[in-house]
């Protein structure tokens, strides 16, 4: 038989065993998966005069057998696992060694070659068996040896005996007249399974051209004629012919399946590119976060150091509050006591003001009863009723005398309250330093701050009153810094870090204040009124300079306790009211865009009740003119209602009568120095009505903001001079230290209009509240919009180079964040009133441009950055060829990302990315770059060699090298052909498997022109996927002969990279 076909063949031509061999190997690893896989075994053996030789036995002792042929007469053969074809080529080689085919009995002898195939699904449990039995019979000269001497005559029968066999069973496939007959033979014996049934037999015969050899063609032929008349069991005609349909219907779904895998392949590959931008894009934001997470740790340190510190000076002030709420309690028992003495002098002094009226009512009857003498009779009557007079004089002089020593004791315990009071103070305040700035006097702070305790007697004049000043004056004259625009409302880091022990003491009894605690009404408006006036003493005792920082302390604490306690109306007014103004101008001092307002003048607000406006009210201003205006942008708009109407003192002049005369001439005073004298209850019902009037008067409110209250008496002193000519301050009076009527009625107007203006008018607030709110909105609109016309300048600025951009970038990103900080102390200040309680919403300017161009400088940004990542590639000389490719398609994806970039931001991108284009394409390339995925190295590059040798059943075995260079790749020296003699090697690194993942049967055929010959004649196969199995098998072979890649060998492992590796 020619050896191409029956035997194992040359290492180009190989023979019918090995290509049958690799044939099931390949069609096996197509089907191969994760839960199922094939197992292949050879056996081999020979027949001789009826005797079975185990071809394999000798090789091995200890491998395991198998049984063949039927169960009467069965043979134990050794089978041998194998598992690629160089295994079953060496077993081949091995078997054919120990048949010795140049022997004489090769000639009448049968090979049998087995491959026995095992299939086992692990998630079925499915296992099956087959087997191709590869028999090698002798030639058929042997029945026709006519010259056979004696010794190989029984050979020949023998022979003859099979071949007959052979020929009765074949004959009994086309009799179809039962079961085969095995027993006939030792061939049928073993081969018994293999002849009828659903097995299939192919016969290859080999004849003879010759004439010489006719007749044992001719024999041949007879012999294959009987076995091409047998039928094999697939069925009649109809069979076959729904088997060819079936076949065609699975070469059409195959067809159909092979087109949606490559859709399905180049969905992979358009996904494979998106995840290679996403990893990019991944790669880029981690870096970023790996920044901020180092800062933020080096901030939670420091934060944590700080925090320690912050501890223990907290535990230190706990004790010493402790402490002084101690003391507090003891003064607040201290206080309670001098109230309840101050309300027994209260009732004294209402006994006192009832005599005095029972007095008046008496003077009043003796002048109208006066009128009706004549001037003798009066002479008379004087005469006779002056002792009457003089002794009702002395009685109201008296009164009045013990009236002004009630008062001077009420002030004495007053001061007493305010003294310590301000002792507790100091307390709170030395640590913090606030007591450096000057100070209001006692003496001020306590006739001011506890003026409203007391609503009975609050009209009784006093001769310092007019060189005191209240506390709402100790605000800082407005500051024309016009810098300070931004610090107005928003608070820096600085200032919201500063605390004060006074400022956290308030703010924590403000913020506890629960008016469910206490009983009755007269003991809550108490405790709101002493936390007002803790809050004004408070401020008075930090002083000028650090006023303000206190006041922001506080700010929130103070307006959701009033705002808490307005629906109750527990609170006096007045103190509300100073409280306010302190908040309105600590504004003013630091926001320019307020201090432009201006106010009318005093007179505005003041008329008389019987000829309308005065007459310093009518050149002061006119009817139709707004109290309040506010310059900005070039127009001046109204910030209060257009027409106000005027407070009207009703004030009339007392007629002079003769017996008022002898009165006056009685007690000593001339009568061109007399002036008329205002009454208490007068005083009391001008101070009713001047509240009622500045009940939500935004224009009085703004009138008390921008001027001083001292300035503000003095010029309503002089309007009533000027209007009320009959109201002075005589000589006898200024002597006797008692108040002028001018000063009482301007303090009685002054505390009436402070008052009205604390008085809330539910659902909104008092009208100094209403001013605060506009007045905070105002400033928030200004600071929103000067960010916004610094954000419109930025946005309309170009960037040259990366640094002007990430420059420009950080500026608009600063400006955002200040914008949103505004905006979200905005929506948490609790001094701006809701549209609920009246107010207006606050218009934010439209950043729509700004937005935008942000949103560019950051695509820009990132643009750049990978711009300089390409010329930090592009840096090392010489370049490969596919990296050189791989940059230049980057720049292009880059062009494509510049839409979405504003046109102002185009030509810093455009010449940034064709620059480095440039300097790409510059580059020299690799002249030794064969292919992307194979490079020549230097040998020195690799620091040690390991020699493998493959045996393929040929004379000359493959010699291979392996090593790792220093980028982990596996590289290999051998002889670049195969045919050449040695000294010809070359050294390439060898791609990984998944390098093959996407390729075609021909382009893995360009990818093994690269490497040595070797390399393609070991690892290339029929088809790609046999291909890539193979190369998988002979990648890992010899990367784990490299101790440098082993852990990489591991690692592919576990990925699944190794396509011929199968679940045990």
């Amino acid at each position: 038989m020619d050896p191409t076909l029956g035997k194992e063949g040359s290492s180009h031509d190989r023979g019918l065993y090995l290509r049958s061999f690799e044939e099931l190997f390949d069609l096996s690893n197509s089907d191969t998966t994760s839960t199922a896989h094939f197992n292949f075994y050879f056996t081999a053996c020979e027949l001789y005069n009826d005797q079975v030789r185990d071809l394999l036995s000798e090789s091995s002792s200890t491998v395991p057998k198998v049984r063949m042929g039927v169960q009467e007469s069965f043979v134990e053969l050794v089978q041998e696992k194998v598992e690629n074809p160089l295994e079953f080529s060496a077993a081949l080689k091995i078997a054919l060694q120990n048949r010795s085919v140049n022997s004489p009995k090769a000639m009448v002898s049968h090979l049998i070659i087995t491959i026995h195939i095992h299939y086992r699904n692990y998630v079925t449990g499915e296992h099956l068996y087959s087997k191709l039995s590869l028999v090698d019979l002798p030639a058929s000269e042997c029945l026709l040896e006519e010259d056979a001497n004696r010794d190989n005559v029984t050979d020949f029968l023998h022979v003859s005996k099979s071949l007959s066999a052979l020929g009765d069973a074949f004959a009994s496939l086309s009799a179809k007249k039962g079961p085969v007959l095995s027993g006939n033979s030792r061939i049928t014996q073993i081969l018994a399974d293999s002849l009828g049934s659903s097995s299939k037999i192919l016969l290859i015969v080999h004849v003879s051209p010759s004439a010489s050899n006719l007749s044992r063609t001719l024999s041949t032929l007879s012999f294959s004629a009987r076995a091409r008349n047998a039928e094999l069991s697939l069925g009649n005609r109809d069979t076959i012919k729904k088997w060819k349909e079936v076949a065609n219907d699975s070469r059409k779904e195959l067809h159909d399946k092979e087109k949606e895998v490559l859709d399905l392949r180049q969905k992979v590959i358009g996904l494979k590119h998106s995840l290679k931008e996403a990893n990019d894009q991944c790669t880029l934001l981690f870096n970023e976060v790996q920044k901020a997470w180092r800062v933020s740790s080096t901030l939670q340190a420091d934060l944590k150091s700080e925090n320690l510190m912050l501890a223990e000076k907290h535990k230190i002030e706990k004790e010493q509050n402790n402490q002084l709420r101690d003391q507090i309690s003891h003064l607040l028992k201290v206080e309670q006591e001098q109230k309840l003495k101050m309300q027994e002098q209260d009732l004294t002094i209402q006994s006192l003001q009832t005599k005095l009226k029972s007095i008046e009512s008496q003077l009043n009857e003796a002048l109208n009863a006066s009128d009706a003498r004549s001037t003798i009779g009066s002479e008379s009557a004087s005469v006779i009723s002056s002792p009457k007079i003089t002794e009702s004089t002395a009685d109201s002089s008296s009164v009045t005398k013990r009236l002004e020593e009630e008062l001077a004791k009420r002030d004495a315990l007053i001061e007493k309250l305010h003294e310590e009071n301000e002792k507790l103070f100091d307390r709170l305040t030395e640590k913090s330093g606030l007591g450096s700035a000057p100070q209001v006097a006692p003496k001020v702070s306590s006739s001011s701050a506890n003026k409203p305790a007391n609503g009975q007697g609050r009209e009784i004049g006093r001769s310092d009153s007019s060189k005191s000043r209240s506390p709402d004056v100790v605000a800082s004259p407005v500051s024309q810094d016009k810098t300070g625009n931004s610090g107005a409302i928003v608070k820096s880091s600085n200032e919201l870090a500063k605390t004060t022990p006074a400022g956290e003491y308030l703010t924590s009894a403000l913020m506890d204040f629960d008016p469910d605690q206490f009983e009755g009404f007269a003991a809550i408006a108490d405790g709101a009124n002493k936390l007002l006036m803790l809050v004004l003493a408070a401020v008075i005792k930090a002083g000028a300079a650090r006023e303000h920082e206190i006041l922001a302390e506080i700010r929130d604490a103070v307006f959701s306790f009033i705002r808490k306690m307005e629906p109750r109306k527990v609170m006096d007014t007045m103190l509300v009211s100073r409280v306010r103004i302190l908040y309105i101008r600590s504004l003013l001092a630091k926001s320019p865009e307020l201090q432009s307002i201006k106010v009318s003048p005093v007179e505005r607000f003041l008329e008389k009740s019987n000829t309308g406006r005065s007459r310093s009210s009518s050149r002061g201003s006119s009817p139709g003119r707004s109290p309040v205006y506010h310059h900005g942008h070039g127009s001046r708009t109204a910030l209060v209602d257009e027409h106000v109407h005027g407070f009207k003192v009703n004030i009339k002049q007392e007629k002079k009568s003769k017996f008022s005369s002898i009165v006056l001439k009685l007690r000593g005073i001339e009568e061109e120095t007399w002036r008329q004298h205002v009454t208490g209850g007068k005083l009391r019902e001008i101070t009713e009505e001047a509240k009622a009037f500045s009940i939500g008067n935004k224009a009085l409110a703004a009138l008390f903001v921008h001027t001083p209250a001292g300035e503000l008496q003095r010029q309503i002193r002089a309007w009533l001079a000027e209007n009320f000519e009959f109201l002075s301050v005589t000589g006898v009076d200024a002597a006797g230290g008692a108040a002028g009527q001018l000063e009482l009625l301007s303090t009685a107007i002054l505390d009436g209009w402070m008052a009205g203006l604390g008085t809330a008018q539910p659902p909104t607030t008092d009208a100094l509240g209403q001013l605060l709110s506009e007045y905070t909105k105002r400033v928030y609109t200004s600071q929103l919009q000067h960010l916004k016309d610094i954000a419109g300048t930025l946005a309309t600025e170009e960037a040259d180079d990366p640094a002007q951009v990430s420059k420009l970038r950080s500026a608009l990103e600063s400006v955002d964040h200040k914008r949103r900080k505004i905006m979200q102390q905005m929506r948490s200040d609790t001094a701006l009133l809701t549209k609920e309680e009246g107010g207006s919403p606050i218009r934010n300017p439209p950043t729509a441009a700004e937005d935008a161009r942000l949103a560019s400088l950051i695509s820009l940004d990132n643009i750049l950055k990978q711009v300089k990542e390409v010329m930090r590639q592009s840096s090392t000389r010489p370049m490969r060829k596919s990296k050189r490719k791989a940059l230049l398609e980057s720049l292009d994806d880059l062009l494509t990302q510049m839409p979405s970039l504003l046109d102002i931001d185009h030509p810093c991108a455009q010449k940034q990315i064709m620059e480095a284009r440039k300097v790409v394409e510059s580059l020299e390339e690799d002249p030794d770059d064969p292919a992307p995925q194979s490079n020549a190295l230097g040998e020195s590059e690799v620091s040690q060699w390991n020699v493998l040798q493959f045996n393929t059943g040929t004379t000359a075995p493959f010699i291979i090298k392996c090593g790792a260079n220093s980028s982990s790749e596996l590289v290999i020296k051998a002889d670049l052909r195969v045919q050449e003699p040695k000294g010809g090697e070359v050294i390439r690194v060898v791609p990984r498997p998944t390098v093959l993942a996407d390729l075609s049967f021909e382009e893995i055929k360009g990818v093994f022109e690269q490497l040595p010959e070797a390399v393609s004649l070991l690892a290339l196969a029929r088809t790609a996927d046999g291909t890539r199995a193979r190369y998988s098998r002979l990648y890992r072979t010899l990367a784990s002969k490299v101790t440098a890649l082993k852990e990489i060998v591991a690692e592919m492992e576990r990925g699944g990279v190794f396509k011929d590796v199968r679940s045990s």
